[in-house]
């Protein structure tokens, strides 16, 4: 297979990659490698992929998904049969502060890659949704037949929107495409902007970390690789349609066309001050916690019901987050000498 995955020089885009290249797929990546944060830490991403044992073929094209005719070239020239779509703006705090950027990078860069992939058109498209779009859902664990109307970021409200899109073009042009919501993914090579990267940093340097809802939150803490190895199983398992669904009793996760949605989680909910006395542990120092109230957006608990995954492409997270922040430390430790 030929996999166009966008997003490469990022967190999770570049470990799809990689196992992607590892099994022998040939990946074409796309990254705009924008200074939101570290671009160093992106090209390093690439550097590993290259440096990976990898049977498959890798190229790297640098370019906006803003710009449609960049994007209309790479799939008219590259032809690819699959498409994993991971470039986004990230960050809640970062939607609230920058809406308009926000909406550009992340609604108009989508619906340049749905029209690429009905242009070509490929096999099947997977993309990343988050489990933020649960909002003011307090039904646990949240589940794909639940509904999502209500989210409480802008970040959030745009992944439902990229759903929405996904499901207009599957409907109009038959392209299979999977949604994957994402709970919070964490591990090495992560994002320096995420709680992980600030706390360990702060901890290291003797400074004191914010802690929100006086870590109360409860979240879903979904190792890298996990997360990765479940999008390659979205991606090798097309969506079709669901013979049985119903106008009358919708299902918010299947349609009559080829559209599916899926929870990645953990199944391992823990609080996230727990997620910070495991850090402490593996990093041999105590952390100065400055408490502070829940902040707008933020959904106070959040995990995910997984079983309609697992029922359909037999996924099993593997790392609970004592081994993932174990390995998360090491990794820092090394990288950032």
């Amino acid at each position: 297979m030929k996999i166009l995955v966008t997003g490469v020089a990022g967190f999770i885009g570049s470990r799809i990659a990689e196992m992607l290249l590892v099994r022998g797929d040939d990946v074409v990546g796309i990254d705009n490698l924008s200074d939101y944060y570290d671009i160093e830490l992106k090209k390093n991403r690439i550097k590993r992929i290259r440096q990976a044992k990898i049977k498959g073929r890798f190229t790297f094209l640098e370019l906006d998904l803003v710009d449609h005719n960049k994007v209309e070239q790479v799939f008219r020239e590259q032809q690819p049969d699959k498409v994993v779509h991971m470039a986004a703006q990230d960050g809640d705090r970062y939607s609230i502060q920058k809406p308009l950027e926000y909406v550009n990078n992340n609604v108009v860069g989508f619906a340049h890659i749905l029209e690429g992939c009905r242009q070509s058109p490929v096999q099947h498209l997977v993309y990343a949704s988050s489990n933020a779009i649960y909002g003011l859902n307090r039904l646990l664990p949240f589940s794909v037949h639940q509904n999502t109307d209500h989210p409480l970021s802008l970040s959030a409200a745009l992944k439902k929107s990229t759903e929405l899109m996904a499901h207009s073009y599957s409907h109009l042009y038959q392209i299979p495409t999977t949604g994957i919501r994402f709970c919070t993914v964490y591990g090495p090579w992560d994002n320096p902007n995420m709680a992980l990267p600030k706390f360990t940093k702060a901890i290291l340097s003797g400074e004191s970390i914010d802690v929100y809802n006086n870590g109360e939150h409860l979240r879903d803490f979904t190792y890298i690789d996990d997360a990765a190895k479940a999008s390659i199983l979205a991606l090798d398992t097309i969506a079709e349609p669901n013979q049985h669904w119903s106008a009358e009793l919708p299902d918010p996760a299947t349609s009559s066309a080829p559209w599916r949605i899926y929870n990645i989680g953990d199944q391992h909910p823990v609080k996230l001050k727990v997620y910070i006395e495991t850090l402490e542990k593996y990093l041999g120092r105590s952390a100065k916690k400055n408490y502070m109230k829940i902040q707008p957006g933020d959904v106070q608990d959040s995990y995910a019901d997984i079983d309609a995954f697992i029922g359909q492409v037999g996924y099993k997270p593997e790392v609970d987050i004592e081994e993932g922040i174990k390995a998360f430390v090491d990794w820092y430790k090394v990288y950032y000498q």
